[in-house]
């Protein structure tokens, strides 16, 4: 199923917010074209663990996020590729970019001047802080808008916090935000120019349920608690025989099962465990007994145990072990092509849905450097024209 076929999105974004969101748009079915730079287009070609991929301008970043895509090269300084651009956006329904803003009305390239041109487009603009605001010409990554919006401060323990979350988790946000927004302009029953803002900070914050929650509602300021549950015990990381294992007894019925699983009755009647308030206050106490019963066998064995009698529970895995998981590999979660696009087969993650049992899948793997200059700029001219 393509619910966006037909639909043209001008990709005009760099290294993950908007190439991510435009990834989710091209597995929706739409065709996505990648306006780059001919000086090397989106540096995200220039990143990854693997140096020669790099220097192809083909980096595994740039992998990750771009398949389904076609690439173009347009110098948008260049009063010959401005035109051609134009062309392009007469042709689109969206188009997303993630410059810092006022690039692209120095450019005058911005939102008042391509509606003139398109009077249905959906432009969506990515940026750290959004368009406007005390912080919005600031610059900012992944990684300054984790400190900015608080995750940091409550990843980790009090030890060790504050902690970057491990992956680049506010660009893959504000992609998703991004790409559910358009998704929402392009089903409008009239469809007409529409200027989409979309803030980083904002989309991250959108996120912390519960730590901004407990902090506007409560008054309570969130903490760092490590792998630990806020708002229950025993619910966070055990350390079993020979690894780590999650558990989630959240509900009073699960850690009664709990307790007859490990063999420990008697904690039912324990006034220190007896009661959720209770356990969450003699957390520590009881996270230690829990650990003590673990250590007598795998992780494998606990989390059959627990599943059996209906305790959340699953080991903590490497990313090489999820993705040699039968659970992923039966999903179709990872989606292959051939060597054509890097030498070798290359493997890439598609989208975390499916429509009718089918993961969705694109036609095409990641374009290279201008790939479709000839086969977009031609369709754009003008018949009878050379």
């Amino acid at each position: 199923m393509s619910p966006l076929s037909g639909i043209r999105v001008l990709d005009l974004t760099n290294v993950l917010a908007g190439p991510f969101c435009c990834h989710q748009l091209a597995h929706l079915g739409a065709e996505v074209i990648k306006v780059e730079n001919p000086d090397g287009g989106d540096l995200a070609r220039q990143l990854g663990a693997d140096t020669a991929l790099n220097e192809a301008f083909m980096g595994a970043s740039f992998l990750a996020q771009n398949a389904g895509k076609k690439s173009v090269t347009l110098n948008l300084k260049d009063a010959d590729d401005r035109s051609r651009f134009l062309d392009l956006v007469k042709s689109a329904d969206v188009l997303v970019e993630n410059f810092r803003p006022g690039v692209m009305a120095r450019l005058l390239l911005d939102f008042d001047t391509l509606k003139e041109v398109n009077p249905k487009i959906i432009y969506c603009a990515i940026s750290g802080y959004g368009q406007d605001g005390p912080l919005a010409s600031y610059p900012a990554y992944d990684q300054i808008i984790q400190g900015m919006s608080g995750v940091m401060s409550i990843t980790g323990d009090t030890e060790t916090g504050p902690y970057r979350v491990g992956y680049p988790l506010a660009d893959t946000v504000g992609g998703l935000t991004a790409a559910m927004a358009i998704n929402a302009a392009l089903a409008a029953t009239k469809r007409s120019a529409t200027f989409i803002d979309v803030a980083m900070l904002d989309s991250v914050l959108a996120t912390m349920g519960w730590a901004v929650s407990n902090l506007l509602v409560a008054g309570k300021s969130p903490a760092p608690i490590g792998n630990n549950n806020v708002t229950a015990s025993p619910s966070g990381t055990f350390r079993t025989e020979d690894g780590l294992i999650n558990i989630a007894a959240n509900k009073q019925e699960q850690f009664e099962q709990l307790c007859n699983v490990l063999g420990c009755p008697e904690w039912l009647n324990d006034p220190k465990f007896r009661e959720r308030s209770a356990r969450l206050e003699h957390r520590q106490e009881l996270s230690s007994l829990i650990e003590d019963r673990l250590n007598t066998q795998s992780t494998e064995f606990w989390w059959q145990e627990f599943t059996r009698s209906g305790i959340p529970a699953g080991p903590v895995l490497t990313v090489e072990q999820v993705l040699e998981h039968p659970q992923i590999k039966s999903r179709g979660l990872i989606e292959g092509f051939g060597s054509e696009c890097i030498g070798r087969p290359l493997h890439v993650v598609s989208g975390g849905y499916r429509f009718d049992g089918l993961p969705p899948r694109v036609s095409s793997p990641p374009p290279a450097l201008g790939a479709d200059n000839d086969s977009i700029f031609n369709e754009l001219r003008p018949k009878g024209t050379l």
